[in-house]
């Protein structure tokens, strides 16, 4: 395993999510200094999240079909350049446009970039795409930050920084994009050779796809709905400022910058399904633990645990996917990797009405109910077959 190569291609993922991770916090400017309203707000989330997760397996079959090296280069410059636009137009479908093909960017680069990792990685596969993970993690645990930093130390033109370190990033995987190729056929030849004096056919297992599917969905609705209502929930349930309650979110963002490496190492050891059954299995009563004593102290006493219940299994479930689809290393990863943020944010709202009908507490149960769904899921999964 060249690490090398893959801390290039996480460089690649960090300057992807990041804008992802910035476009949140940009929105609140977007009404301030453009007179956006709330339902135009809505809008750009749509906008940055349905398309891309409806397109990202289709970039991830082509990338099946070959290399496509220039996928990783053209998601990186599309991703950071149409951010940076949005701080030097006024015109709302002109920003809507430009947030649609940021997040088309961003589902451009995933599949063809797991797809490498997947090869260079060699045997340690967990540990490989933990690492290209933490780059992920790290764009939407740093993008907050550095979106209101750069706003209210240049005014919205400081969005031109994304387009910059675009530029910047793509030149160096589009240099670096010949020696990836080689280190990932070198590797795919190493394992080809294995399975020749170790006959075991690459076959595709939908029916186990198809159940890991299913924790995706409650995975992904578990992200979306802890990352918007549990800083709601500190603030108008336990009391807590505004600044204590957002402050959950950036902790458990930076945990899991640890906690990705250390499930990526797990994952390795003990074996994907298992690591991603002890991550559900944590989230469950670390959430308990949050709903039922309802005090603030308890809630940042949960932080990390949930940290790592969340963001340690990443690498396994890429990983798993790509081993359930064993020939179709892209498409699996467009799914996994895509819709695993995107479907969240498309079933949240019918949370975001419950909460408006019942109450913040209410949909918090609703939640924890959601997180045993999804760690009975993981009970279904299979394991893979060793190649």
């Amino acid at each position: 395993m060249n690490k090398k190569y893959l801390y290039m291609l996480s460089a690649g993922h960090l300057s992807v999510d990041i804008n992802s991770g910035s476009l949140p916090a940009l929105l609140p400017f977007f009404v301030s200094e453009y007179g956006m309203d709330y339902t135009s707000i809505a809008g750009l989330m749509f906008a940055s999240s349905f398309l891309s997760s409806i397109i990202q397996p289709l970039f991830g079959w082509l990338a099946d079909k070959g290399s496509r090296q220039w996928f990783m280069v053209l998601g990186v410059l599309m991703a950071g350049l149409s951010l940076g636009v949005t701080g030097f137009v006024t015109n709302y479908w002109s920003i809507f446009a430009a947030v649609t093909l940021m997040g088309i960017g961003s589902s451009i680069f995933h599949p063809e970039a797991a797809r490498n990792v997947n090869a260079i990685a060699g045997k340690k596969k967990g540990q490989g795409m933990s690492i290209f993970s933490v780059g992920g993690n790290g764009g939407f645990g740093l993008g907050p930050l550095l979106a209101v930093f750069l706003v209210t130390t240049f005014g919205m033109k400081g969005t031109a920084f994304y387009a910059i370190a675009s530029l910047f990033t793509a030149a160096m995987i589009a240099l670096a994009a010949p020696a990836i190729r080689r280190e990932s056929a070198r590797q795919l030849a190493a394992v080809t050779k294995k399975a020749t004096d170790n006959p075991i056919p690459r076959e595709n297992d939908w029916r186990a796809f198809s159940r890991l599917f299913l924790v995706i969905v409650f995975r992904s609705t578990l992200f979306t709905a802890i990352s918007s209502f549990l800083p709601l929930f500190c603030i108008q349930v336990l009391g807590a400022s505004h600044a204590v309650g957002s402050a959950t979110l950036s902790i458990i963002s930076i945990a899991g910058v640890l906690a990705t490496l250390v499930g990526g190492l797990l994952a390795d050891r003990k074996g994907y399904v298992r690591t991603m059954r002890y991550g559900a299995c944590l989230l469950v009563p670390c959430l308990a633990v949050i709903v039922f004593t309802q005090n603030i102290w308890a809630v940042y006493a949960m932080l990390i645990p949930m940290s790592f219940a969340m963001q340690g299994p990443y690498a396994a479930f890429v990983v798993l996917g790509q081993s359930y689809l064993a020939k179709s290393l892209g498409f699996a990863s467009g799914v996994t990797l895509g819709l695993s943020f995107s479907l969240g944010g498309i079933i949240v709202p019918s949370l975001g009405w419950y909460a408006d009908s019942y109450g913040i507490a209410a949909v918090m149960l609703v939640i924890l109910a959601i997180s045993i769904c999804c760690a009975a899921a993981t009970f279904l999964l299979p394991e893979p077959k060793k190649a």
